[in-house]
């Protein structure tokens, strides 16, 4: 039996009992999990190794790459600047990124983007992880590019251009990279820590990626989809976190680093009543449907809001919203429970059906309210 550590309210025990079970049942290597409601963090647990040799415990302040669950806090950073009046949503990305503006994407807005409709889902242009690591050369080939299909008539996932387009967008805009935005406007309200670009002194606290198998199984249909760029140029690779050059990027798609508490703490507060980091109203506009339909990229149902995805299988209602990450990972709020809900880990698997670590932890979570 693997050691769980951290503290878990009397309500939420099975959480503790699923999140154990996932290490003996589900090839589970290290993880954390994190639920607050309201103020409160009712669980906050951790378990297993950091590194592939099980020589280094998980710790409380572990830090992951949570992948895609990324792209829902590069979702609060829009929000925030929206609300502030710096963006807007449904104006086009070329009136404060004037280069953006050849191609036929004069008109794409910054809903299109979010929502995976712009038709800028990945590039055909050679690029190499390097260079979408020194952001400029992969901005400047999305800036040049004509998207692959017209922008709005249809959805396919922009697994790592997401990042860089919002991201690029809110600098133009706000004069501020994405991961110093969400430092000072997400992380600093809220004392806690979420990286996009990891410091170096902080290396010693990042897990390892460990690959199981299918891991990769997205990757391949995706590539075998009528449009394949979300994987090309370059194609994502699960073991990139476990190299400084990732981690001190900003790849706002993918490359964030967190533990659960942050994440969770990030969604408890978009889904309360009183939203520190912007207004209630703000809240519920970046979390309001603009795709309902097939994600062309999978041939599977799927829908956005601005940024974050609604509708997944596994929310226990009709209004949660955040985001997955490659392999495991899962981060999201729901304001009818007024709940933060973060699962970080560092095993990454594939599974033709939901995640079963996911789905036991979240039926775990929710037996708590009954």
């Amino acid at each position: 039996m693997v050691d769980v550590h951290g503290t878990c309210d009397y309500k939420f025990a099975a959480v503790k009992k699923a999140f154990s079970r996932n290490f003996s049942e589900h090839q589970e290597h290290g993880a954390s999990i994190a639920i607050k409601v309201g103020d409160e963090l009712v669980v906050d647990l951790w378990a297993g190794h950091a590194d592939r040799a099980k020589q280094r415990p998980w710790a409380r302040d572990t830090l992951t790459n949570v992948w895609s669950s990324t792209k829902g806090v590069v979702a609060a950073a829009i929000a925030i600047a929206v609300d502030n009046g710096h963006l807007h949503y449904d104006k086009p990305i070329a009136d404060v990124w004037p280069e953006f503006a050849v191609n036929g994407k004069q008109r794409i807005t910054l809903d299109q983007v979010l929502s995976h409709v712009s038709g800028l889902n990945g590039l055909n242009t050679p690029i190499n992880e390097q260079q979408l690591c020194e952001w400029f050369p992969y901005i400047d080939a999305l800036a040049a590019m004509r998207p692959h299909f017209t922008p709005g008539s249809a959805c396919a996932y922009h697994a790592l251009s997401y990042g860089h387009l919002a991201g690029e967008t809110l600098r133009r805009a706000t004069g501020q990279s994405i991961g110093a935005f969400v430092n000072e406007k997400i992380c600093k309200p809220l004392g806690i820590e979420f990286f996009i670009g990891v410091p170096e002194a902080q290396d010693h606290r990042c897990a390892q990626m460990v690959v199981g198998e299918g891991a990769s199984s997205w990757v391949a249909q995706v590539l075998a989809s009528p449009y394949p760029q979300a994987c090309r140029n370059p194609t994502p690779d699960p073991f990139a976190p476990d190299r400084r050059e990732w981690r001190s990027a900003e790849v706002p798609g993918g490359n964030g680093h967190s533990d659960a508490r942050g994440l969770a703490s990030i969604y408890a507060d978009l889904a309360s009543n009183k939203p520190k980091l912007l207004s209630y109203t703000a809240r519920d506009e970046a979390t309001r449907l603009r795709f309902s339909g097939v994600d062309e990229s999978f041939n599977l149902p799927t829908a956005f809001a601005a940024g974050f995805r609604l509708g997944d299988e596994l929310y226990p209602t009709a209004k949660c919203f955040g985001h997955g990450g490659w392999g495991g990972t899962l981060a999201f709020g729901d304001p009818t429970n007024q709940l933060g809900f973060a699962y970080v880990t560092n095993t990454m698997l594939g599974f033709d059906k939901p995640d079963p670590r996911r789905k036991a932890l979240i039926t775990a979570a929710y037996a708590g309210f009954s």
